[in-house]
């Protein structure tokens, strides 16, 4: 047989089996049953950066993959229902089958939640997922969901915060008594076991505080938000390690029975979809925060400065006796955060030879 013909005709039948095979998955999905149409509201405003885009993409790339039989309309706070309601509508369900939010801000009912988005001097990004994937995070997690009729989905992650910004120097442990700052959480407790006149505050609210002097300190995220806050106007010290938040983790949570009620192959395509997400920001917040940072330090007007490390010290330690504290009056507290606690053990050895010292060799 001739050898270019050979080919041509392998080609052709070659492309004939894949056309076939495409319009075999397109007609497969039809099959497969009904359509889902559903809708998901966020806790972050409708144009938030980063993090509102990535719900979007999030809904986007679910479309495309089932080829529109699950179809995710996304809207942000306010748009539907107020950010925090954003829990018990999905646990309702009945309007409201997916949310976009962080653990955390569950955790006046629900303290131990906090842990799956982050904890002081816990996980960073990558010892977050280690801990969720394969160190039986996500099964704690999913188990305490589930007894809200919900499902979680790790889905990003903002990578390590910064530890805020303030109006005078911190030199010492005494520098904190008095002082009042905006924090909240877990963190927010800890600071005010160290004498930190704790206020909460939401985002809209925090630049006038701080620039009238109502506060003298507040912690929000990370550079690349930050700066678009304006806080670099208003405050002159920069303060690093973000201790209270290592590696923050969004989630996406599904009404339960509105997730079961999907076959198989959706389940897939909407972990996927979160999963890839995980890697689409990550890196995302990385490349942002690096341009911040770089900009704050090019233009002089900010002073960064690193926690003492006796402050640091204390902040730990005060930290430590908080969780231990709420363990002991509380079982799955307590079985989340030795989980936790024995993972972080196991893998800081790791991480200090790995990321850590080869950051410390470049720095030569």
């Amino acid at each position: 047989m001739d050898r270019r013909n050979f080919i041509k005709k392998v080609g052709v039948g070659a492309a004939g089996l894949a056309a076939a095979g495409a319009l075999g998955h397109s007609k497969a999905l039809a099959k497969k049953g009904k359509r889902f149409n559903w809708k998901m509201t966020t806790c972050f405003p409708p144009k938030y950066p980063i993090i509102q885009p990535a719900c979007e993409r999030f809904a986007k790339r679910v479309g495309i993959m089932s080829d529109g039989q699950l179809k995710i309309q996304v809207f942000g706070a306010g748009e539907l229902i107020p950010a925090m309601e954003t829990f018990e509508a999905v646990r309702q369900g009945t309007a409201i089958k997916v949310g976009g939010s962080a653990s955390y801000y569950w955790s006046g009912k629900i303290p131990e939640a906090s842990f799956f988005a982050a904890f002081p001097f816990g996980f960073t990004a990558r010892e977050t997922y280690a801990w969720l994937f394969h160190g039986g995070g996500l099964k704690l997690w999913r188990d305490l969901y589930g007894e809200y009729n919900l499902v979680p989905f790790p889905f990003l992650n903002t990578g390590v915060q910064m530890g805020g910004w303030f109006r005078k120097e911190i030199n010492s442990i005494s520098d904190l008594k008095g002082l009042k700052m905006r924090v909240p959480g877990l963190g927010g407790k800890v600071y005010a076991k160290a004498g930190v006149n704790v206020v909460l505050l939401p985002i809209a609210e925090i630049y006038p505080a701080l620039e009238r002097g109502v506060i003298d300190a507040c912690e929000w995220a990370t550079p690349f938000l930050d700066i678009r806050s304006g806080f670099h106007r208003v405050a002159k010290y920069y303060y690093y390690p973000g201790w209270q938040e290592p590696g923050t983790n969004a989630e996406i949570i599904i009404n339960k029975k509105a997730w079961e009620s999907l076959p198989q192959h959706l389940q897939v395509i909407v972990e996927t979809a979160a999963h890839e997400s995980i890697i689409w920001s990550t890196a995302e917040f990385d490349t942002r925060n690096a341009e911040a940072l770089n900009k704050i330090i090019s233009e002089k007007k900010v002073e960064m400065r690193k926690f003492p490390d006796d402050v640091l010290k204390l902040l730990k330690k005060i930290s430590r006796e908080t969780m231990a504290e709420e363990a002991a009056k509380n079982p799955r507290y307590k079985k989340i955060y030795e989980s936790a606690k024995n993972f972080q053990k196991k893998i800081t050895n790791w991480s200090k030879i790995g990321e850590q010292a080869i950051y410390h060799a470049a720095s030569l």
